[in-house]
């Protein structure tokens, strides 16, 4: 492994949203923080449908703003 999480959230786009990469694959845009935690159960980052802890930099890097920072749609 490179030292990178696996997970890139990207800045958000002029027309709102966040990309979100995981191992270097597009996996989907989210809209706010319930989208990456679905991102995350899909790739089978995350376990369950609980609380997802999205504030872990060895699991997820946030671009261009934090976990509160989301586009206007």
């Amino acid at each position: 492994m490179s030292g990178h999480p696996p997970v890139i959230v990207h800045p958000p786009s002029p027309t709102g949203g966040r990309r979100v990469t995981v191992h270097g694959q597009i996996v989907g845009l989210a809209h706010g923080r319930g989208d990456v935690a679905s991102f995350l159960r899909r790739a089978g980052l995350a376990a369950g449908a609980g609380e997802i802890d999205l504030d872990q930099p060895e699991l997820i890097e946030w671009r261009g703003g934090d976990l509160n920072t989301w586009g206007d749609p």
